[in-house]
């Protein structure tokens, strides 16, 4: 299968759900990262256009990591919007992708790119198929189905589906660690520490379904993309 995840952010994939394309990976299924903006407001120091290119180095460093494609739309960070274009673009990617399985964001109100890309990403979803709707990659033959991400530290998301992610813990991290710009901004911006963050919400979902570590998703029950199985990668 092909496996395509939308986020807002470079090492959004990373904290939130690396864990399971790790594992889809490793069972033989393409994935593709589909990152929207460029990151250009996540530095202390930097001009935004040389951190969007730290930042862009960054994204292809930690997709390589785990053996990811990385499609990068780079529009501006903090600032994309639902219109045409954007629509267009995120369709044209997923074409690109050929996406059997769509994972992005949920609608958590934490960040207004996060809301966008989910937004964006789920209005799209049924018109990948559409012929009447030309982007520079053809439509697909099937829509695909659709998972929405856990929140950044889970608040808000009330899980219907666990991937365990305990044997792959290790690679998870050290694909969030390419992130460096920006483990040293959230600590600045934040007193965060996002790898311990991305930890702690793991380990919390792993509590919840038995075991070490877990990440977590609700998958997206509508029409015409229901579907009687899921295609999360222990049962694919």
């Amino acid at each position: 299968m092909n496996i395509a995840c939308v986020t807002a952010h470079p090492d959004d994939v990373e904290i939130l759900c690396a864990g399971t394309m790790i594992k889809y990976i490793q069972k033989g299924h393409k994935v593709t990262y589909i990152i929207a903006t460029n990151g250009e407001v996540g530095s202390p120091t930097l001009s935004n256009e040389e951190i969007a290119k730290v930042r862009y180095g960054e994204a292809q460093e930690a997709a390589r990591i785990v053996g990811a494609d990385l499609i990068w739309l780079g529009y501006p960070d903090e600032f994309l919007f639902e219109n045409r274009e954007t629509r267009l673009a995120f369709l044209n990617a997923l074409r690109k992708a050929k996406a059997d399985v769509v994972f992005t964001h949920y609608e958590d109100y934490y960040n207004c790119d996060h809301n966008a890309v989910s937004n964006i990403t789920n209005n799209v979803g049924i018109h990948l198929t559409i012929k009447n709707i030309p982007t520079e990659y053809p439509p697909l033959e099937h829509n695909p189905y659709l998972y929405f991400m856990d929140t950044i530290t889970g608040l808000g998301f009330d899980p219907d589906e666990y991937v365990d992610i305990t044997d792959v813990i290790d690679i998870k991290k050290e694909a969030l660690m390419a992130h460096k710009s920006q483990y040293t901004w959230l600590k600045d911006q934040n007193d965060i520490d996002y790898v311990d963050m991305m930890l702690a919400q793991a380990h919390l979902r792993g509590y919840q379904c038995g075991v070490q570590y877990a990440e977590a998703f609700i998958g997206v029950k509508a029409y015409p993309r229901g579907i009687t199985k899921s295609l999360l990668p222990q049962y694919v």
